[in-house]
């Protein structure tokens, strides 16, 4: 699961969407899919806090479309085990207690394949109800807060992998060239009145809306992601022990932590979803935080975008583009390349609501809401992101000093 870059070309439109039964079936099938090359072992660990154990990614999508959908919408429907809503519950306070986060890595048992036992049972289920209209709404949710997670469970496992001294493979990717890179090409905008948000044409989350017009300054974007090779020139020449480049959090955060390169770096070399490889210097650089992300720009002279830059930037580009993920693990047929893909891209913009913002009814308003204090928004999608999930109004949002997603950096100036 390497990141690339590809010459722009004309944008294209993503294909339409399939009909909701067909698009359960396929979603369901691809989380599958991803834990296919995990033992029960591999499935268990859990390496941090903020990650979470393959199973448990696998048993909590599920628990989404048990409780919300199933339990609440079809009468005849009993649970698969009256325990496991306590065990597969993430934060939502309106669904009762939990298992403690970081404690998800001992649930030895319930087993893998008792998990898989689960989302047959709850698949079975779920094959009545896509033509449902009053239910379409939910379902769609359910699908992709599942992709959300299809991502998450890539990210944790790549995490949890590197941290045994074999660096084993998570699975054997074939792997693709990366092209050389020039210097860095931008690409300028005019500003000025811009409407912001999801127009309400199709899925979008809470957090998305309501559209509201906003007032952009003349900007330029760079036409491509910061790379490896412009890190690595970045660490020569000090980046992480000038003081003058950091916000003072995140020159406390490096010092705290002797954060000296992204992580995974291992002198010419990083830590990859297929093992230990060679650093390649024209991929673009992947899993750095948002305070490295901007000391890098006040190194390069330049600044990060706000999402609002990035967001009307975006209105030419094809979300489906890029490197993303595909329904097999590590192909990535050619697409139109975007501002999209490869990396998630951190922006200089605090993940706060919009102008008459207010969240869903019910346990579901807990999904985006209440987290919007702290967190920075990350614009865009990456190599680990499921084709055609993301779009220009997506806000991804993440804590400044987390980077074992898929994080990278697109530079933006004033003009």
């Amino acid at each position: 699961m390497e990141t690339t870059t590809r010459r722009q070309q004309t944008p294209v439109s993503a294909p339409p969407a399939a009909p909701l039964a067909d698009r359960l079936r396929s979603i369901r099938a691809l989380t599958r899919a991803l834990v296919a090359p995990l033992s029960d072992a591999d499935a268990t660990i859990q390496s941090m806090a903020d990650a979470s154990p393959a199973k448990w990614h696998l048993a909590h999508t599920t628990w989404f479309f048990e409780t919300f959908i199933l339990r609440d919408h079809l009468p005849e429907y009993r649970l698969f085990d009256a325990e496991w809503p306590f065990l597969f519950n993430s934060y939502y306070e309106a669904e009762g207690p939990r298992h403690a986060r970081p404690m998800r890595g001992m649930l030895s048992r319930p087993s893998l394949d008792d998990v898989l036992a689960y989302r047959a049972h709850v698949d079975a289920h779920l094959e009545r109800l896509p033509d449902r209209p009053e239910l379409a709404a939910l379902i769609e949710l359910g699908l992709n807060h599942e992709q959300q997670h299809q991502e998450l469970l890539l990210t944790d496992i790549k995490h949890a992998l590197s941290l045994n001294p074999l660096a084993p493979a998570y699975a054997s990717l074939s792997p693709f060239s990366i092209e050389p890179t020039g210097a860095m090409d931008w690409e300028c905008h005019e500003g000025g009145r811009h409407r912001i948000g999801h127009d309400g044409t199709g899925f979008a989350f809470d957090n998305e809306g309501p559209a509201h017009d906003v007032l952009i300054e003349p900007f330029a974007l760079a036409r491509r992601l910061v790379t490896n090779r412009e890190w690595a020139e970045f660490i020569a020449d000090g980046g992480y022990r000038n003081p003058a480049l950091w916000l003072s959090d995140g020159w406390a955060w490096i010092n705290a932590e002797a954060i000296r390169a992204p992580l995974y770096w291992q002198d010419n070399a990083a830590f990859t979803l297929a093992g230990l490889q060679p650093l390649q210097p024209d991929a673009p650089v992947a899993h750095v935080s948002f305070y490295e992300a901007d000391a890098f720009a006040t190194w390069a002279g330049h600044r990060l975008p706000t999402e609002f830059e990035w967001e009307a930037a975006a209105a030419a580009h094809d979300s489906a583009g890029g490197t993303q993920l595909d329904e097999a693990v590590g192909v990535h047929p050619a697409g139109s390349p975007s501002l999209f893909g490869d990396c998630w891209q951190w922006t200089r913009s605090a993940y706060l609501p919009y102008p008459r913002f207010r969240p869903a009814a019910g346990a579901v308003g807990e999904y985006n809401g209440k987290f919007m204090s702290g967190q920075c928004i990350l614009k865009g999608a990456s190599c680990a992101t499921p084709r055609g999930h993301s779009r220009a109004t997506y806000r991804n949002f993440f804590p400044p000093e987390k980077r074992w997603q898929f994080t990278g950096v697109r530079l933006a100036k004033d003009i």
